[in-house]
């Protein structure tokens, strides 16, 4: 598949979010405590995740990569709102987005094996993407107070860009590969 065909896939996954909110909004309600985090997270990240991974299957990417943004989404959710106690002023959501994006980086980096630099290049991007994502919905949303688990619509779309450039930084060689490679190389020039 080509880069800009993965890309394209990719930016359609931002749907995800408001779909994954609303289904928390209409299930568990207000994300107030860790608990309704942990519920919350998993909703949503189960809907992002599978987006995700329908935009990312022909590159490779296993089933792994649902379950991992799903549990990640979970934890980091309910990690970030006992940090702000479930604040919603600009600098919580903030917070809260660096801290669930890491998660959810970290979850998917290691659910299809990569090595140290690209996972925590993606553990970044992930989390600056969830962070500006909040940040811009913090500034647009007229209700943050409700305790949405994710952000809105304009939130989305930069937490979909932002580790959208990022993905041919992730989706290179996974870590065994590397070292197979030259050796593959090798073998073919011997045969021939």
């Amino acid at each position: 598949m080509t880069t800009t065909r993965r890309l394209l896939r990719w930016l359609l996954t931002f749907l995800a979010f408001p779909l994954g909110g609303l289904l928390t909004i209409a299930t568990v309600g207000s994300v107030t405590s860790p608990a309704s985090g942990l519920v919350g997270g998993a909703i949503a990240g189960t809907v992002l995740g599978a987006a995700q991974w329908l935009a990312l299957r022909s590159s490779g990417i296993g089933v792994a990569w649902w379950l991992a943004t799903a549990v990640a989404a979970a934890v980091g959710t309910a990690l970030g709102v006992l940090l702000t106690d479930a604040g919603t002023t600009t600098a919580d959501l903030v917070m809260r987005g660096l801290v669930t994006g890491a998660a959810i980086g970290l979850g998917q980096a290691i659910s299809i094996r990569r090595r140290f630099g690209r996972a925590a290049a993606w553990t970044i991007a992930s989390s600056a993407a969830w962070g500006v994502g909040w940040f811009a919905t913090a500034n647009v949303i007229v209700d943050a107070e409700r305790g949405y688990v994710v952000f809105g619509a304009s939130g989305a779309l930069l937490a979909t860009i932002v580790p959208g450039a990022a993905l041919p930084i992730l989706l290179g060689r996974p870590a065994g590969a590397d070292a197979a490679a030259p050796a593959d190389r090798a073998d073919t020039q011997v045969t021939r």
